[in-house]
Formats: structure tokens, C-alpha cells, sequence
């Protein structure tokens, strides 16, 4: 099967800079609905037969003109949500950006025992984000497709852990602008390989705001650069 892990929509937190990870988390901006509305274009030609969304707002709000479309519900899967920030949340200031994405940058480069500062370790993300995938892929058939809405850091984290066909030390670098996506093929007993990671927005590149400070969207190589000078 065919599995679109695609970020949200913008919120007025993305803007912000804002560490915005607990629930039920801010709604979409102006923009942000528009980049939802796009979608329903982007993958007019993709056999979509299921649409999931993380229990934040955010998710549920972008994959609404979706799933309209296709004439099915929004099903809320647990385990898709964000990493949560922790002791960190809300917070904007350079320092807790680069503990929150150096933590994130750990995990991904294999030290999962680290311990988000208030919050939980690599392990404990994995086995729900795991879950939630499994949940997703056990509804559906070879050679269907499942689009599922999540969040920056998770879609990233996870992608770089399990899935084959990045670098892992690259994905640090790698950006995921609001309703950029990553498109994995296989299924959870086979695994996983990245088909195409979209950095911009889906609904293509004049979608995108270079003036927001999208800091769980930003490269964490770039924003821990930042905190160091």
C-alpha cells in the first residue's frame, strides 16, 4: 500500500515560533485552510480509500476538505500526534527550540533512551507512533492508498527511524513546511521505503510563508545552529 504522512495545515502557532504540541492545539490560519482546500486537487488522482487524523484540531481541520471530497469520514487515530514538548511548551525562545530539536536529533541518530526534558524518551515515541501506523496499515489492501495528517517533528522522526531510503543524518537538514508530506510504499510487516518526501507545501510553493518561524517545521540542523550563536 501506499501511505501519505502529511504535516497539518498552518496555525497561528506556526507563525508564532510557539512550542505548540499538547492538545487539543491551535486551529489553521487563513492560509492553513487554504493549504487544506489544495490538497483535494493534489491527490485527485491517487485511489485515497482512507483518511486519518491525529486527536490535535489542527489535523482533523486540515484533512476535512479531503475526506469531503472522497465522501468518507475523518477517522481520529491515536499515536499520530505531535512529540510533545513538555517542559517546553509554548515556549519560543531559542534555547527551548534547540532542546526540544536536539532532543528530536538524538533519537534520530539512535540515541533513544534521551529524555525530552519534562517528557518521555525515543522509545516511548516509537511504540505509539508505531501503533498508530499499524492501525492505519491494517485497514487497508495492496496497492490502496491512506492518507494520514500529523505533525513536523513526529512525521520526521519516525520516517528517518523506520522507514528505509534516507540518510539518517540528512534528515536533520531536511525541512517539512505545513502540508509538505512524505510518501512511503510497503506495509508494517515488510517495512516501509520513502517514495518522495516533499519538503513545501503540497499544493505547491506559493502556498508557503518564508516569513513564518516554523520552528517544528524548520530544519533542526538550521535552528540548532541559531541557538548556538
Amino acid at each position: 500500500m501506499r501511505l501519505y504522512l502529511i504535516r497539518h495545515g498552518q496555525t497561528p502557532a506556526n507563525v508564532a515560533g510557539e512550542l505548540d504540541t499538547a492538545p487539543p492545539g491551535a486551529g489553521l490560519t487563513d492560509l492553513g485552510r487554504t493549504q487544506a482546500a489544495a490538497l483535494v486537487r493534489v491527490l485527485a488522482d491517487e485511489p485515497v480509500t482512507g483518511v486519518y487524523a491525529s486527536p490535535l484540531r489542527r489535523t482533523q481541520l486540515t484533512a476535512a476538505p479531503l475526506a469531503e471530497a472522497l465522501g468518507v469520514e475523518v477517522r481520529v487515530q491515536a499515536g499520530l500526534e505531535e512529540v510533545r514538548a513538555a517542559d517546553h511548551e509554548m515556549c519560543t525562545d531559542e534555547e527551548s527550540v534547540a532542546a526540544y530539536l536536539g532532543c528530536l536529533a538524538g533519537w534520530i541518530l539512535g540515541d533513544l533512551d534521551r529524555r525530552m526534558p519534562g517528557g518521555h524518551d525515543g522509545h516511548t515515541f516509537l511504540e505509539r507512533y508505531d501503533a498508530a501506523v499499524q492501525a492505519v496499515a491494517e485497514r487497508h489492501r495492496d496497492g490502496e492508498t491512506a492518507v494520514a495528517f500529523s505533525h513536523g517533528a513526529a512525521i520526521r522522526t519516525w520516517t528517518a527511524i523506520r522507514a528505509r531510503g534516507l540518510d539518517r543524518e540528512t534528515v536533520t537538514e531536511r525541512r517539512i513546511m505545513n502540508t509538505g508530506a512524505v510518501v512511503l510504499d510497503g506495509d508494517f510487516a515488510s517495512g516501509w521505503r520513502v517514495g518522495r518526501w516533499t519538503g513545501e507545501p503540497l499544493g505547491g510553493a506559493d502556498l508557503a510563508d518564508g516569513a513564518a518561524h516554523d520552528v517544528t517545521g524548520d530544519a533542526a540542523e538550521d535552528a540548532l545552529a541559531e541557538a548556538e550563536h
